[in-house]
């Protein structure tokens, strides 16, 4: 069955070749046609063939729909109080991962996968159609493994992240955990992964130095998953370096970056080949995160000048950045960190899924997925323009 969706009062297409030849690639006045979950024909409306099913947007904006290519979803428990001890000064340390851990091994698999259920509703709700989910409440063997097939039920995209941090039980013996995480809990966890994740923070007691990401890294990649990385989230440090050096798809947060970590995310950015995505390291930005700890935001414009590609996610998880909300993360990005609303736009649905190495997500074009989200406003700049309002939703064919 094919369906018509027409009445677009501007699209945007992430795709040069149509529209108004942008990176946007803004097409006014547009109509595009879905078969089996597919872009079929975009064009002007006027122009539009006939089709099985229509509806009209009378004059909304579509996009392609959110891409939040970092997320923890697979959690129990709650840490609000932990927010507003940072809201009065407390810094941020990642400590408290241990207590959402102890939640999560005391739920049920039902119970998980409701929440999980839950937030990805919320997040359809905010026009985010593609979700990349970490482990890492677990940290051991079991649980870890767990986490993975909860969250493979729900996504494609899911990372293995057993070195998020040393549990408290291991504090003492931290190289029998990167052992672990490298061997017995690697080889559980790599059937229901596509990619492997280490926090890469040596300013940290609690995550794991440059040595210990590399040896984890290495393993996971040996074990034929494809390699993400957080780094340099709370200091200068390796995690950048190491994410370009191994060829990692991102390394996320880059909130403190040497200029010499810069040029080498602009040179990895300048390998990547936006048509086939299958190389090159991608710097994600999380500003909800510094919304979250109070702590400095990263400045996209100094990646984006030296030819780093850009990515925005949420990074929703209960300690450090509970929010959903990809616009939210839209408007922080503009008021915050120095993009203008094309480019984070940009960032948040073709950066995304650059970053998840994918083609078919992230724009609107013939043969890609029909991954479409509309805001109830007349431009995409309203998602930040308007910040807080509930302007933009998945698009239900």
């Amino acid at each position: 069955m094919s369906h018509l969706v027409t009445g677009i009062g501007q699209l945007v297409t992430n795709d040069p070749a149509i529209g108004d030849g942008s990176e946007l690639g803004l097409l006014e006045n547009a109509a595009l046609v879905i078969e089996n979950s597919s872009i079929a024909w975009v064009g002007n409306a006027a122009q539009a063939p006939a089709a099985d099913q229509v509806t009209d947007l009378a004059g909304r904006t579509v996009i392609p729909g959110f891409v939040d290519s970092h997320s923890h979803l697979v959690f129990a428990g709650d840490r609000a109080g932990e927010f507003a001890a940072r809201m009065t000064g407390e810094p941020y340390t990642g400590g408290g991962i241990a207590t959402t851990m102890a939640a999560t091994r005391a739920a049920s698999d039902e119970e998980l996968l409701t929440h999980v259920t839950s937030l990805l509703a919320e997040m359809r709700s905010q026009g985010t159609t593609t979700v990349e989910i970490k482990s890492g409440y677990g940290l051991d063997v079991e649980q870890e493994a767990r986490a993975l097939r909860i969250a493979a039920q729900v996504t494609s995209e899911v990372t293995y992240l057993g070195a998020h941090v040393v549990p408290p039980v291991m504090r003492d013996r931290r190289d029998d955990y990167v052992r672990l995480v490298a061997g017995e809990m690697l080889e559980a966890c790599a059937p229901h992964a596509r990619w492997a994740d280490v926090f890469c923070e040596p300013a940290s007691a609690y995550a794991f130095d440059g040595d210990e990401t590399r040896t984890v890294l290495k393993a996971c990649a040996a074990a034929g998953l494809e390699l993400r990385v957080h780094g340099n989230q709370l200091s200068e440090g390796p995690g950048a370096q190491i994410a370009v050096e191994l060829d990692a798809a991102s390394v996320d947060h880059c909130t403190h970056l040497t200029d010499d970590d810069v040029a080498a995310l602009g040179a990895a950015g300048r390998r990547i080949d936006q048509e086939n995505p299958v190389a090159g390291t991608v710097a994600t930005l999380l500003p909800g995160v510094e919304f979250s700890t109070r702590s400095p935001y990263p400045d996209a414009r100094r990646l984006l000048d030296a030819g780093a590609v850009v990515a925005l996610a949420s990074d929703c998880n209960p300690g450090s950045c509970f929010t959903s909300s990809m616009p939210l993360v839209m408007a922080l990005a503009v008021r915050e960190m120095n993009m203008s609303p094309a480019q984070a736009l940009w960032a948040a649905t073709r950066g995304g899924a650059i970053a998840l190495r994918r083609s078919d997500i992230g724009r609107i074009r013939v043969g890609a997925r029909a991954d479409l989200a509309v805001i109830d406003a007349p431009s995409y700049v309203h998602l930040a323009y308007r910040p807080g309002v509930p302007l933009a939703r998945a698009f239900q064919s």
